[in-house]
């Protein structure tokens, strides 16, 4: 019965471990990242205009994937031999927003 004991107070110590490195893992990330807001442009102009480019830019990318995802779908629809698996291809494709 003590082997038992010994046995699930391991489980619980390590499972207590991991979960107390995760926590601290995590604390030390968000202290390091929130960190480069130090070191900040000191015209506030300049901040809104670079932030402006990244969520631009952000924005661009998710329409390149986009785009690139709607030409493998023609292509696959083209390609396939059943009409009728071409036309739900199509379908998809103008119906997606």
């Amino acid at each position: 019965m003590k082997e038992k004991k010994k046995i699930i107070n391991k489980k619980l110590i390590t499972k207590n471990i991991k979960k107390l490195s995760f926590i601290g893992i995590t604390i030390i990330v968000l202290f390091v990242t929130q960190s480069t807001t130090v070191f900040g442009a000191d015209d506030p102009l300049s901040v809104i205009n670079n932030l402006s480019t990244f969520i631009f830019g952000i924005i661009r990318a998710i329409g390149m994937i986009l785009l690139g995802w709607g030409i493998v779908q023609i292509g696959l629809a083209l390609k396939s031999h059943d009409p009728s698996q071409r036309a739900n291809r199509f379908y998809d494709f103008s119906t997606e927003e």
